[in-house]
């Protein structure tokens, strides 16, 4: 349980506070990592977590809640967007509350071999569950123009056709395997600047929501969630990245005034939105915890409660 020791959960208090924990309910911690908010809402009261993560290497850290919690801790190697079908095969339909904790993991990010740390040499991988293409694979094959625009868009970087022109123009001399060799390449082709974040920080994010198609999973992940939770029933998620932000602002606005029903229906209808947003503005962390824990600073953690009226996006599938 090294990793455990070591990875510091963000906006902790934030988030469990959110939650409003319950005696003898289901919460759901959809990216259970090494456990950091599975274990503080478990420690709340006597309820139960169901945990999940795409991660094959999560697992090896649940079997210490498993001793811990016993039959109040539930582990499934997936992904969020399956949540659906994870509890429907243990037979459950509704549950108080759900956490997402967006971006990778600190054991992820510590560990060189996984490919998501330019500051460590390792293998250009960056899969979450170890399936699929590498970013090797995707770099040494990736054109021009589609490497570009995913730079752009996932990483909202600016540099974005001087980085994918440099890459490909590197590779053809050799092909890219590592990430001390793919972070050099990146910070060449950014001119320099007194901004203390490392210039290969932001393309490195959006090959890693790319492999891992970060923003499909977060959109379907919601709407499950909306599906599953009960009445008064909490969704939590904590982003790192502006444009997972957006997607959740934009999910929690459109299912609180229900955008989508006709302006020929009943007003009465207009009004059976099925969430209320409880933060009108993301909550953000503290100096301390910045101070504390330099990875939270991009942190923002979105709130709202099932309401009691229909599912926006259909029944439990």
């Amino acid at each position: 349980m090294n990793y455990r020791t070591k990875h510091i959960p963000v906006l902790l208090n934030e988030t469990i506070k959110a939650l409003c924990i319950r005696n003898k309910e289901l919460y759901v911690d959809a990216t259970f990592g090494v456990g950091g908010y599975t274990n503080e809402i478990l420690k709340k009261n006597s309820c139960s977590v169901l945990a999940i993560d795409r991660d094959p290497e999560a697992k090896m850290y649940s079997d210490y809640y498993k001793g811990k919690y016993k039959n109040r801790f539930f582990f499934q190697t997936g992904k969020f967007s399956d949540v659906e079908k994870i509890l429907n095969s243990q037979k459950i339909d509704k549950v108080a509350g759900i956490v997402f904790d967006l971006g990778v993991s600190s054991p992820q990010l510590d560990q060189g071999n996984r490919g998501f740390s330019f500051r460590l040499n390792g293998p250009l991988d960056m899969r979450m569950s170890k399936e699929g293409p590498t970013a090797e694979e995707f770099i040494n094959k990736v054109d021009e123009k589609t490497l570009a625009d995913i730079i752009y868009e996932l990483g909202d970087e600016i540099f974005s056709k001087r980085i994918a022109k440099l890459i490909i123009r590197e590779r053809s001399k050799d092909n890219i395997v590592n990430t001390i060799q793919l972070a050099k390449i990146i910070r060449a082709a950014i001119p320099k600047s007194k901004n203390k974040t490392d210039p290969a920080t932001k393309t490195f994010q959006a090959i890693r929501m790319y492999l891992n198609d970060e923003i499909s999973e977060l959109e379907t992940g919601l709407k499950a969630a909306e599906r599953i939770l009960k009445p008064d029933g909490i969704l939590a998620v904590v982003s790192f990245h502006s444009i997972e932000d957006r997607i959740i602002k934009n999910f929690f606005l459109k299912c609180s005034k229900n955008k989508v029903l006709s302006r020929y229906m009943p007003e009465q209808s207009i009004k059976m939105h099925s969430l209320e947003v409880i933060t009108k503005k993301p909550i953000t962390p503290s100096e301390l915890e910045i101070k504390t824990n330099i990875r939270s600073r991009s942190a923002k953690l979105r709130v709202a409660r099932r309401t009691k009226f229909p599912s926006l996006f259909g029944d439990v599938a």
